[in-house]
C-alpha cells in the first residue's frame, strides 16, 4: 500500500608519530564514509607509507636525472621523489618535466621489484592530486596498473587499486580510458583471486564505488558490472562473521547501494540472492545493536544495507517476498535499529523506518509479525518524533491496518486511537492526511473502534478539522463525519 520508491542518495598526511598518524587517518576515513549517509561521495585516499623515514625533500633533490641512476641510488631517489610529490606544486612541476612520466612508467614496468614498488608509490601520490592536469598525465601507466592487479604483493596491489580509484572520477576522458582498458574485468579477477585478503577486497570496493558514482554509470558502467562476477563477490563479503572485518563489508555494501539506486529493475541482483543476503546481515546487526553492541563504524555498514534492501524491495515481486526476505525477525532488527539510532542518528532511524514500510506494504505475514512480537507499541511511541520518522512510522501502521480488519481492532487496543488524536492536531499537513487515512481504516473496521474514538472526544476533533482545514483534508473529514461518526454518536450518547 505505502511502498515507496528508491532512495538515491582517504586521508592526506598529518605529521606526528606513526601511531598518531594511523589514528588520525582512521578518523578521517570514518568521517568520509559517514558523509555518505546523506549523499553520494567521491573521495580520494592516500595510503600510509609506513617505512617513510627520509628527510624533507623538494623537486630539486629528487630530479629526473637522479632517478635515472642505477643501483641502490635509484631506489633511494625514487623514495625521495615519492615524498616530494606530497607537495601539490611539486606534482605539477614533475608532470611538466620532459619524459618524466615516460621514465616513471619505465621503472614501473622494469625488472627491479623495489623500483616498481617505489614507482607505483609515486603514481599513487600523483593520483591524489587536486589538479585537473595530473590525472590525464598518469594515463600511460594505467594499463600496467590494471595488469598488476593479478599478482604481486598485497601492498603493491593495494597501491595499484587505490591509485586507479583516485583516478576514476577525475574526468570523463580518464574514466572512458579505464573502461576501454578493461578495469571492470580486472577488478572482478582481482577480488576473485584475493577474496580472502581483506585489504585487497576493501580496495577493490573503494575503486568500484568510485566508478559507480559516475553520472553515466547506469548506461555505461553498471551493465558491465552486472555482466561480470563482481556482484556475486560483493555479496559474498556481506557476512555476519565479525572476523571478516567491517571495512571490506562497508565498501562492498556501498557498491551494492550505488547499483540498486541506479537501476529501475534490480531483478539481476534479486536472482543472486541480494535481498536475502542484506536481510540476514541486518538481522545479525540488529541483534547485536539490541544487546548494546554498537561497534565503532557499525552504522557505516548498516546505512548502505538499509538502502540496498529498501531499493531491492521495490523490484521484488509480491509473491516472492517471503522467500526473498527470509526470517520474519528482520522486522525485529529494523525496530531495534530504529530505537538505537533515534536520538544519535535520526537519518539512520528514518532509513530503518523506510525499509520497514517497504516490507509491510505487501506482506500480511510481516504485518502480523509486528503485532504478535509486540513491536507495535514501540512504533506508536515514535509518532511524536519529527524529521520524517513519524510520517514513515504512520505509513507502516497504515500498511498493517490495510491488511485485515482484525489488525485494525488490535491497533486500536494497543493505543493507536489516542495517538491519532494527537497527530491529527499537528501542523504537518502530511501527518494530518495520513492520520485521516489510518483513522478511516480503523473506524470502518468495526463499530466498537468507532465508538471508542467518539468516546475519546474524536467527534469534536474531526469537526474542528473540517472547519479549519481546506482541500483534501476537509473533504476527508466531512466524509468521515457524515458516513461513519454521526450515527455512532447517537448510539453512544
Amino acid at each position: 500500500m505505502w511502498r515507496l520508491n528508491k532512495v538515491r542518495h582517504k586521508a592526506g598526511r598529518l605529521g606526528g608519530s606513526l601511531e598518531e598518524f594511523k589514528l588520525k587517518k582512521r578518523e578521517h576515513e570514518k568521517a568520509l564514509r559517514q558523509a555518505r549517509r546523506d549523499r553520494q561521495l567521491v573521495s580520494k585516499r592516500l595510503l600510509l607509507n609506513e617505512d617513510e623515514d627520509q628527510p624533507e625533500v623538494n623537486m630539486d633533490t629528487a630530479s629526473g636525472e637522479q632517478v635515472r641512476q642505477i643501483g641502490p641510488e635509484r631506489e633511494a631517489h625514487l623514495k625521495a621523489l615519492s615524498k616530494a610529490l606530497h607537495d601539490p606544486t611539486a606534482q605539477l612541476t614533475f608532470i611538466k618535466q620532459e619524459n618524466s612520466m615516460h621514465l616513471l612508467v619505465g621503472l614501473l614496468t622494469g625488472s627491479n621489484a623495489s623500483c616498481r614498488l617505489q614507482a607505483v608509490r609515486c603514481l599513487h601520490e600523483l593520483s591524489h592530486s587536486s589538479h585537473a592536469n595530473v590525472a590525464p598525465a598518469c594515463l600511460p601507466a594505467t594499463p600496467y596498473l590494471l595488469t598488476y592487479l593479478s599478482g604481486q604483493s598485497t601492498k603493491f596491489t593495494e597501491l595499484c587499486l587505490y591509485t586507479l580509484g583516485n583516478l576514476c572520477p577525475e574526468s570523463d576522458a580518464v574514466k572512458e580510458k579505464l573502461l576501454a582498458q578493461g578495469i571492470i574485468p580486472a577488478l572482478a579477477s582481482c577480488i576473485e583471486n584475493q577474496r580472502h585478503n581483506l585489504a585487497v577486497v576493501e580496495a577493490v570496493g573503494f575503486t568500484l564505488s568510485q566508478l559507480l558514482q559516475a553520472k553515466d554509470a547506469a548506461a555505461k558502467i553498471i551493465p558491465l558490472v552486472l555482466a561480470s562476477s563482481l556482484p556475486s563477490h560483493l555479496l559474498s563479503v556481506l557476512t555476519p562473521d565479525p572476523k571478516f572485518g567491517l571495512a571490506p563489508a562497508i565498501e562492498c555494501a556501498w557498491c551494492l547501494h550505488y547499483l540498486t539506486c541506479s537501476m529501475e529493475d534490480n531483478r539481476v541482483l534479486l536472482a543472486q540472492g541480494a535481498l536475502l543476503k542484506c536481510s540476514c546481515l541486518l538481522v545479525s546487526l540488529g541483534a547485536a545493536v539490541a544487546e548494546g553492541n554498537k561497534e565503532d563504524g557499525m552504522e557505516l555498514l548498516i546505512c548502505p544495507l538499509l538502502r540496498c534492501m529498501g531499493n531491492l524491495l521495490s523490484s521484488c515481486p509480491v509473491e516472492n517476498l517471503s522467500t526473498e526476505v527470509g526470517d520474519i525477525h528482520v522486522v525485529v532488527a529494523l525496530c531495534a535499529l530504529l530505537q538505537a539510532y533515534l536520538q544519535s542518528q535520526p537519518a539512520l532511524a528514518r532509513e530503518s523506518a523506510w525499509v520497514l514500510n517497504n516490507l509491510t506494504a505487501h506482506s500480511s505475514a510481516l504485518c502480523s509479525a509486528l503485532l504478535t512480537l509486540n513491536l507495535v507499541p514501540g512504533l506508536i511511541q515514535l509518532l511524536p518524533f519529527s524529521q520524517g520518522i513519524n510520517t514513515m512510522i504512520l505509513r507502516v501502521l497504515a500498511n498493517i491496518a490495510h491488511k485485515k480488519k482484525e489488525f485494525c481492532v488490535q491497533l486500536a487496543h494497543l493505543g493507536l486511537l489516542s495517538a491519532l488524536y494527537a497527530t491529527l492536531k499537528m501542523a504537518d499537513q502530511e501527518m494530518v492526511t495520513l492520520s485521516m487515512d489510518v483513522l478511516f481504516m480503523l473506524v470502518v473496521s468495526g463499530p466498537q473502534v468507532a465508538e471508542e474514538f467518539v468516546k475519546q472526544g474524536g467527534l469534536l476533533l474531526i469537526e474542528a478539522i473540517q472547519y479549519n482545514s481546506e482541500g483534501e483534508i476537509r473533504r476527508r473529514a466531512t466524509y468521515l463525519l457524515e458516513h461513519h461518526l454521526v450515527d455512532v454518536e447517537s448510539a453512544v450518547f
